[in-house]
């Protein structure tokens, strides 16, 4: 799909169709993260992939420290 740069207002930016949206699973003031890539493209996503990267070691961590976790509520 070949989409163009436009001006709108004083910005620059680029309209994504509404089915495009709506395959992808994207709504009209959702937040998108943009990061680029090694052959450099982009990649658009609904999260923040350096939280997810964080939340996958804090998942990592609270399955091994579980019992300690456990005791540490009480």
């Amino acid at each position: 799909m070949k989409l163009e740069i436009k001006k709108i207002g004083n910005s620059t930016g680029i309209i994504l169709p509404k089915e495009l949206l709506a395959r992808i699973g994207f709504a009209q003031g959702d937040s998108v993260f943009v990061t680029e890539t090694a052959d450099g493209g982009i990649k658009i996503s609904p999260r923040d992939p350096e939280f997810e990267r964080g939340m996958e070691i804090a998942r990592k961590a609270m399955r091994k420290y579980k019992t300690a976790l456990r005791e540490l509520a009480k």
